[in-house]
């Protein structure tokens, strides 16, 4: 599943191509994703996009009257495309730009959103999250006092949309081993100087998972259609059973919160 770095590399990707655009045309060929594509999607036809956000793990196409939410679920990816590219299995939504270029929504396993958002409203996705991980208001102080009394294991903690958004499975397990945190602690277990150190590890495994474009390990593509290399720099992720590329001992794979979670039981404790 794309995680945050991915999504952001894939904003960085496509906003030359967009922003300043005009929609001339939306093209959808299949609605049924993970919720049925609204008929108000296409209320940006002749609309030009000011500018692509992220928030958590969704894009936002900002127009003046309103926010086409794009998901990429599992599978999902966003293509720039030329005019007249053929149409593959599975591209479900073109948008077509004044420019001639395609925006091209492919998913295959049809586990991602497009939604509407009018101005001045806020779409039920996007409320009740936390900060966004890589943002000032992520920070030591802020993290203490969410894991203050919790039991709740500090992996599960920092995937919880709720108190800090898009710090997904792979990027939960390489930081916490950076950190030489074990992600079965309580959080409210965690010292406050670990925890310090959590916060930093978070931020910049996520950072250099975007400089590297991403982590691809099976379906992840960049708008240009490559794919991303963080992959080589995984420490632990998806190398349950193999050498701790710190200590030499074998790293343990056990499920946690039904997420596979890897990590080394000498250097995280």
């Amino acid at each position: 599943m794309p995680e945050l770095p991915e999504v952001e590399v894939t904003r960085m990707g496509i906003t030359p191509h967009v922003v300043g655009q005009t929609v001339t045309k939306i093209i959808i060929r299949n609605a049924r994703l993970r919720w049925p594509i609204p008929d108000a999607i296409k209320s940006i036809e002749g609309q030009v996009i000011r500018k692509i956000t992220r928030r958590a793990k969704y894009l936002l196409l900002e127009t003046d009257i309103g926010y086409a939410i794009v998901h990429l679920g599992m599978s999902g990816s966003l293509r720039i495309l030329p005019a007249g590219s053929a149409v593959e299995k599975h591209d479900h939504v073109d948008v077509v730009l004044g420019s001639g270029e395609i925006l091209r929504y492919n998913d295959p396993r049809r586990f991602g959103a497009w939604l509407w958002q009018q101005v001045g409203e806020s779409h039920t996705v996007l409320e009740k999250m936390g900060p966004e991980p890589l943002s000032d208001d992520f920070n030591v102080d802020y993290l203490v006092a969410k894991a203050k009394g919790k039991r709740k294991a500090i992996k599960l903690l920092i995937m919880d949309n709720h108190i800090v958004v898009g710090v997904g499975n792979i990027y939960a397990n390489e930081s916490l081993f950076a950190a030489g945190i074990n992600p079965q602690s309580p959080a409210g277990k965690v010292s406050i100087v670990q925890l310090q150190l959590l916060v930093s590890e978070i931020k910049t495994v996520l950072q250099k998972a975007i400089a590297q474009g991403g982590t691809t390990l099976k379906d992840f593509k960049n708008a240009d259609g490559k794919p991303g290399y963080f992959a080589q720099e995984l420490q632990v992720y998806g190398k349950g059973g193999q050498l701790c590329p710190r200590c030499g001992e074998l790293l343990t794979e056990i499920k946690l919160g039904k997420r596979a979670t890897v990590f080394c039981v000498s250097c995280q404790r």
